[in-house]
């Protein structure tokens, strides 16, 4: 049996997977895990959009109209 050292990697190696085992309740756990570590990413995702959409509505407002929508202010 040869050892690693004898054969170097030379190339990219690629790789295909066919099937995952994993148990249903196994899955279950980590979809919920998935789902509330997605949590933060959407606040700061909410963030940053809101953060850039002030801006484009700050430089472009007066060229798109926005700021003269409510001249008396919102109606409720």
């Amino acid at each position: 049996m040869k050892s690693m050292e004898e054969h170097p990697v030379t190339g990219e190696q690629k790789v295909v997977v066919t099937d995952i085992r994993m148990p249903f309740w196994s899955m279950v756990v980590f979809m919920v895990k998935w789902a509330f570590a997605s949590i933060p990413a959407m606040i700061v995702l909410f963030f940053v959009v809101g953060i850039i959409m002030a801006v484009m509505m700050t430089l472009f407002g007066a060229i798109w109209g926005i700021h003269g929508m409510f001249p008396k202010g919102p109606v409720f």
